[in-house]
């Protein structure tokens, strides 16, 4: 499928429909390249929680789960006790899923053993991609795909440091969130024309 017209008259990937709060997710962030350490945390977490659900169920509860999980500070989580967890399977604001909560926790620590070994979250994330976007310009959304071997290595290197659901998939879908991947459709607004590097990332 090619992209949606909407009655703003700007073309759009169609995957974000015609809901409000998806289509300004699609234009104010999604493909927007992200830095910060937090934020990436934040947006592999929710990825993971994702899993199995249509992303527009996780961004309608995004902010429940950013006061839930204590805005997702690493520091924070990795101390999460068993108290905690069953306060969070109980919260219906979020996704309740046991596994997935104990793999957030899990994921936070790993988080922090990488910084304290001197490895900065921002950093292994990019170096995925060599640092600068990977830029394609699909025709429709059967030529996106739903992972790469840069998302394999990724999501190897991730698991070897003790992340949980960071399978291929999700972590693609995470570096296309956070522009580690540009993959708007060629005639979507958002898909303007680019010095980045194109690849096959």
């Amino acid at each position: 499928m090619a992209s949606l017209v909407h009655t703003d008259g700007l073309h759009r990937c169609p995957w974000c429909g015609t809901d409000p709060l998806y289509m300004a997710y699609h234009d104010e962030e999604w493909g927007v390249p992200e830095r910060d350490s937090r934020a990436l945390f934040e947006k592999l977490l929710l990825d993971g929680f994702q899993a199995g659900l249509a992303w527009i169920t996780i961004l309608r509860k995004r902010d429940n789960f950013r006061r839930a999980f204590d805005g997702f500070d690493p520091e924070v989580i990795a101390r999460y006790d068993e108290a905690k967890k069953d306060a969070l399977m109980a919260d219906a604001g979020i996704v309740r899923n046991r596994a997935k909560i104990e793999g957030a926790v899990l994921s936070a620590r790993a988080y922090l053993d990488l910084r304290d070994k001197g490895v900065d979250f921002s950093t292994l994330m990019w170096e995925s991609v060599g640092g600068e976007t990977f830029v394609r310009r699909p025709r429709t959304l059967s030529e996106i795909p739903a992972e790469t071997p840069e998302s394999k290595a990724l999501s190897k290197r991730l698991k070897a440091a003790g992340f949980r659901f960071v399978g291929p998939t999700i972590v693609y879908a995470a570096m296309q969130a956070c522009g580690l991947v540009d993959d708007h459709i060629a005639d979507c607004h958002r898909a303007q024309p680019s010095s980045k590097r194109r690849g096959r990332a």
